[in-house]
């Protein structure tokens, strides 16, 4: 009588050689695979920021006097030296006109003096008090010519005016500011970053900020400069930045989100897709030609840093090495396959698996 057990052997063995050819027949997994391939990588550094002008001055009175014009109606572009506002200055001019006149007076008195001294007819004390008078006069000219200069207002360097909040025959005094001037072509953009991110920054370094007034459109900048002092409270350094405003969208005092590409470099880069975690561990499925065949053999990896759908890959692969990125949870290890395609920039999985299909179909 056969046992029980020898019975199950029995079973095992023929249920084996009944389904082995059935297994042989079926056909190897279709995969879609990925290859290994340098690209530009940076670890990336979010902040926010607000802006200020490249350069900002508000222009103010220094005199006591009132408004006599304005050149300006406010948002137009000025350019460096343009008047803007122009004070009363009747006053300083009479007086400017009588020191001229004094002037004239000492200096035809210092010339009749030196002649007559040069022949021994007057002293040569006289010449040099006399000298001394003019000396005195034409530095009363340059007074007054700064106190009429205090009467006009001018753009120090090019840029955009602000509003304008006073009119003609408004009493100014000093202090008493008249227009704001803004240079926009380059923003200045200050924002803040953890005191661990000094070693990652430094000037000259690339950078992107968004706003959500234009959140289509990017514009792209550089560190100009890193603050000298860490905040003892926040443990942060300021950081300030240079961006290009050549459209002149940007405004001062917008917030800005920042976004700085630290510690760029070149890596090797997969599909994320194509990793199989095993506890602390990463795993992927390389694809190996195996005669006019292809089949799977895992592999360990070592992973860098992750972005939006791709891997940094420090150890276990190669440039143009295979990896599997669509079907890594149909196939084993040493288990035969069928490429479907290789993924790149103009080719999708969607795409592929199309074009597998419509073959089926041709070939059905």
């Amino acid at each position: 009588m056969i046992s029980s057990r020898r019975r199950l052997t029995l079973l095992i063995g023929l249920a084996l050689l009944v389904l082995s050819p059935l297994v042989a027949a079926q056909p190897p997994t279709a995969v879609i695979a990925a290859r290994a391939s340098l690209a530009a990588w940076s670890d990336p550094l979010e902040a926010l920021g607000t802006l200020r002008a490249d350069e900002s001055v508000t222009l103010s009175a220094t005199v006591t006097e009132t408004i006599a014009e304005l050149t300006f109606e406010g948002g137009e572009s000025v350019a460096a030296g343009e008047l803007l506002v122009r004070l009363a200055d009747d006053e300083q001019r009479a007086d400017l006109r009588v020191a001229q006149a004094l002037r004239d007076e000492r200096r035809n008195a210092v010339n009749r003096l030196a002649q007559l001294q040069s022949r021994n007819l007057a002293p040569r004390a006289d010449v040099e008090d006399a000298r001394a008078r003019l000396r005195q006069a034409e530095a009363q000219i340059q007074a007054l010519e700064a106190r009429l200069a205090d009467t006009r207002i001018q753009a120090p360097f090019a840029g955009i005016v602000g509003f304008r909040n006073v009119s003609v025959g408004t009493l100014v005094t000093p202090g008493t500011e008249l227009v704001t001037l803004d240079r926009l072509e380059v923003m200045k953009l200050d924002f803040t970053l953890p005191e661990r991110a000094l070693g990652q920054i430094q000037p000259g370094l690339a950078l992107t900020a968004t706003s959500a007034a234009l959140p289509d459109t990017p514009f792209r900048g550089e560190i100009a400069s890193i603050g000298t002092r860490i905040d003892p409270i926040s443990r942060s350094i300021t950081v300030r930045a240079e961006l290009a405003n050549p459209a002149l969208a940007l405004r001062p005092g917008m917030l800005m989100q920042v976004r700085l590409e630290s510690a760029p470099r070149e890596a090797l880069v997969i599909p994320e897709e194509a990793l199989i975690p095993q506890g602390q561990r990463q795993f992927v499925l390389t694809v190996q030609s195996d005669g006019e065949a292809y089949r799977v053999e895992e592999r360990e990896v070592r992973i860098g840093a992750r972005r939006a759908g791709e891997v940094e890959i420090l150890e276990g692969l190669a440039e143009n090495d295979l990896v599997v990125a669509h079907g890594t949870e149909r196939v084993r290890d040493g288990q035969p396959t069928r490429l479907l395609g290789i993924l790149d920039d103009d080719t999708t999985v969607p795409q592929l698996l199309r074009r597998s299909r419509d073959a089926a179909e041709v070939n059905g």
